[in-house]
């Protein structure tokens, strides 16, 4: 067998090479078709990036639709911005971080070199370690060139375009205990970050300078930190966006000045995310270095945080408004949090969804809504990959419809949610009443998610589901009791036909979330889910 098909890659290599020298001595014209070819062979791929920006759901509503967009940029009119990234910062946390970091960096800066990509390093105040290098010159050759505004050597936060920043940075942002003492540590770029032929160094608008000398339009902003330089130097994101540059942060190679003890009293990564979020609704779009290396998205060593997508969408108990309040509040120390929800023109149409394929738990807060078909074959995806699902309120009936309402076109219904993966059985709920009686369920009272509860003060405000009965392999925590009815199972964890483990209450009225004990209830239901507690 080898040696027939050494030999019939010996025959067809001489028809193609006898072929190609008849060519040659005919005059042989390439036709369009194969110029064609040969032009696209020749042109540099394009930058594929999926960016990601923040947008309104209505005006108004405060709540934001994660939109990730396919865009492609010319490399040769590309630069990559790299924001003091420097050998050592007075903080001992950030000198860890941004070496932990330089790495990946390093990578993602040389591939978009050789993809043509300008390379612009900017360490602050460190200029003298590179003066007469050739990097230093180039940048020192720009033209000036006429502005849209005059640049500044440092922009503030802009009234006119965002509010305050999500953190408070005011204590300088250590995260260390003791705080380090500040002063100014650094003396150049870390090395980990190669410094080669061709890139320009510089810490000003020099930069704008030398993108416009070259018909320079886009930028891919990275570098450190987020709230403070990569927002406010010269050569960054708001004055770049002031002379009306294409920007995008690299949002996984950058870290924020916060300390965790400070408002919002958040984990530090988790400060991050919400300044991350502040520049997607105010500023720019964000991507990650998985556009240009694959794999997954950089995360620190210390960023050890699960990752829990709320998909929310019902009409009756605000829990759009709720849950936000709560997942800031009791999740952002030990979690990263994201929010999917239903679209304020198309309510069955949810936006962003694509969260979920990063996500660690999908919770859900959904009220008879059935999906585009895409959008609910990425939920069964979730579902069925074993992964856990904690579910509120209306999730028992998410994405079905009542047989009196007309079908969607284009939908498609999960009518079995409740028995597949929470495990129960909703056939509707009671009239509304004085409120729900809470009790422990038999056998329960050792359960990891009652741990700490006060249920002697935890009322259901709202009607009683009628839930029962469950799954064989679900097991009550909760019961509800309402007068002259039978009690029905409030509360309940399940594992489901795909192995994944299920958290499930017919809790979530509005006045269920004024309760000191649903909001530990549910903190600890995530916490089980994603293993935290037995």
């Amino acid at each position: 067998m080898l040696y027939s098909e050494s030999s019939t890659f010996a025959r067809r290599f001489t028809v193609i090479a006898c072929g190609a020298m008849l060519a040659l001595r005919v005059g042989f014209v390439p036709t369009t078709q194969a110029k064609d070819e040969q032009a696209a062979a020749a042109k540099p791929a394009r930058l594929v990036l999926h960016a990601r920006h923040r947008a309104e759901t209505k005006a108004g509503t405060g709540r934001f639709h994660a939109v990730t967009e396919t865009v492609e940029w010319d490399p040769k009119k590309t630069a990559v911005v790299i924001c003091d990234m420097w050998d050592k910062h007075w903080c001992a946390g950030a000198t860890k971080r941004v070496g932990e970091m330089a790495p990946r960096m390093n990578e993602v800066v040389a591939k978009a070199r050789a993809q043509g990509v300008l390379i612009i390093h900017c360490p602050s105040d460190t200029l003298d370690f590179y003066k007469d290098t050739p990097q230093r010159k180039l940048a020192q050759a720009a033209p000036v060139v006429e502005t849209r505004r005059p640049l500044e050597r440092w922009c503030r936060i802009d009234p006119d375009k965002e509010g305050k920043l999500p953190i408070d940075d005011t204590d300088g942002g250590c995260d260390c205990s003791p705080q380090c003492k500040n002063y100014k540590a650094w003396s150049r770029e870390i090395a980990a970050i190669k410094v080669e032929p061709g890139d320009a160094v510089t810490d000003s608008g020099e930069a704008f300078y030398l993108m416009r000398s070259r018909g320079i339009d886009n930028v891919i902003v990275m570098g450190v930190h987020t709230n403070m330089c990569v927002l406010g130097r010269p050569f960054s994101i708001r004055q770049l966006i002031y002379q009306g540059q294409n920007v995008v942060l690299m949002r996984d190679m950058t870290d924020t000045m916060y300390n965790s003890r400070m408002s919002p009293f958040v984990n530090h990564c988790t400060g991050t995310d919400l300044v991350i979020e502040h520049i997607e609704k105010n500023w720019c779009p964000t991507i990650t270095s998985v556009d240009f290396l694959g794999g997954q998205e950089f995360r620190f060593s210390e960023d050890t945080r699960p990752t829990v997508t709320f998909v929310v969408g019902e009409d009756e108990y605000k829990t759009e408004q709720s849950l936000p309040v709560f997942a800031a509040k009791y999740l952002g120390k030990e979690f990263r949090t994201n929010f999917v929800f239903s679209s304020e023109t198309n309510k069955h149409d949810f936006p962003g969804l694509d969260a979920l394929d990063r996500a660690d738990v999908l919770f859900v807060s959904v009220r008879r809504r059935v999906l585009p078909k895409a959008q609910l074959e990425r939920i069964r995806k979730f579902v069925e990959s074993g992964k856990p699902v904690i579910g509120i309120r209306t999730a028992s009936h998410a994405f079905t419809l009542r047989p009196d309402m007309p079908p969607v076109e284009g939908s498609e219904p999960w009518p079995t949610f409740d028995p597949d993966v929470l495990g129960g059985h909703y056939t509707g709920h009671h009239g509304e009443g004085p409120g729900v009686t809470i009790s422990v369920a038999e056998g329960a009272s050792g359960n990891s998610i009652l741990k700490g509860l006060d249920l002697g003060q935890l009322v259901g405000r709202g009607s009683l589901y009628k839930s029962g009965p469950l799954a064989d392999s679900a097991r009550a925590l909760l019961v509800g009791k309402v007068p002259d009815q039978a009690p029905e199972p409030l509360a309940w964890t399940n594992t489901n036909k795909y192995g994944g483990r299920v958290f499930y209450t017919s809790l979530g009225h509005t006045g269920d979330f004024e309760q000191e004990a649903f909001n530990q209830l549910l903190v600890n239901a995530v916490r089980w889910a994603t293993a935290k507690t037995p």
